[in-house]
């Protein structure tokens, strides 16, 4: 019978941890090789030595380089309000008018130069500025402030969508009659010669016209009704239209991205007592007169 190998004693060939293998290794060469790790040991202690050095020259170096730094802001500082002084002198004596800097804006500049470098102000310099000048300083400040607030003010009321910004103006069909090839299409015959600018670029222009009863559509159903607004007989043409209390500011052309048109369309109607309004404001021809639908109540203006 062939002989049966050994059986292995459990653990014998286990790996062993890369932490227990390096301390026999140091082991090892401590005993074989003394020298080689007092070496060792030395040179740990001249990195440990020279990296705290580093650190202290490090900082040392930092702090001196800062106070370098703020000593030349301060000086710059210094120099440039000479400059100014110098500067506002000229142009007054030149009769230039000067404007005062916004109080907020002086408050955010002290507190950034206070946290970096306090600087205080000589006594000459403040001697050199008379007293009386302080009140039409802070008058001018707030003059500004309300002129920014009102500059404002006006941004957002030119950006807001409302029935003002539309070009609105009267205009006369001659004759409005069914389009041959499109039942729910009219063909409108307009005077463009009387008009200062071509009323069929105009969305939704109010128009005079014949009297209803001379409509080719007076007897459909109402569902399919169409009416053309009606305005006083004394209103002409090129007359612009307004709804108070909106602003009348009429844009030079209508910016197809803002959806100015397809946004105020949506409150364009006609009221219950036959009116053209915009949410429930009248439309007033030259600012006095209203528009009138003959018969149609409720509906939208197109």
């Amino acid at each position: 019978k062939p002989k049966q190998a050994p059986k292995a004693s459990p653990g014998s060939n286990a790996p062993k941890k890369p932490e227990t293998a390096k301390s026999e290794m140091a082991s090892a060469v401590a005993s074989a090789y003394p020298h080689l790790a007092k070496n060792q040991q030395q040179i740990k202690q001249l990195l440990d030595a020279s990296y705290k050095k580093f650190a202290q020259a490090r900082e040392l170096f930092v702090k001196q380089k800062g106070a370098e730094l703020a000593a030349n802001i301060s000086i710059l500082e210094k120099e440039v309000e000479a400059v100014k002084r110098q500067l506002i002198e000229a142009e007054t004596a030149a009769g230039i008018k000067q404007v005062a800097v916004p109080q907020f804006a002086k408050a955010v500049e002290k507190t950034e130069h206070d946290v970096a470098a306090p600087v205080t102000t000589p006594k000459s310099e403040t001697s050199e500025k008379p007293p009386k000048k302080d009140k039409p300083a802070a008058e001018k400040k707030q003059a500004v402030t309300s002129g920014n607030k009102k500059s404002d003010n006006a941004a957002a009321a030119d950006d807001q969508i409302d029935v003002g910004r539309l070009d609105l103006r009267v205009g006369r069909i001659l004759q409005c009659e069914k389009h041959p090839d499109a039942d729910a299409l009219y063909v409108e015959q307009i005077d463009v010669e009387i008009m200062e600018v071509d009323p069929s670029a105009q969305p939704g222009t109010p128009v005079t016209c014949p009297p209803y009863t001379h409509r080719p559509d007076a007897q459909l159903n109402p569902k399919k009704k169409v009416e053309i607004m009606e305005v006083d007989p004394s209103a002409q043409p090129g007359t612009p239209v307004t709804c108070p209390p909106y602003t009348h500011r009429p844009d030079a052309q209508l910016n197809p991205k803002k959806k100015i048109w397809e946004t105020v369309a949506e409150d364009l109607k006609v009221s219950a007592d036959g009116y053209a309004v915009w949410k429930d404001c009248p439309l007033l021809v030259g600012g006095s007169t209203k528009m009138t639908a003959p018969t149609l109540r409720g509906v939208l203006i197109k």
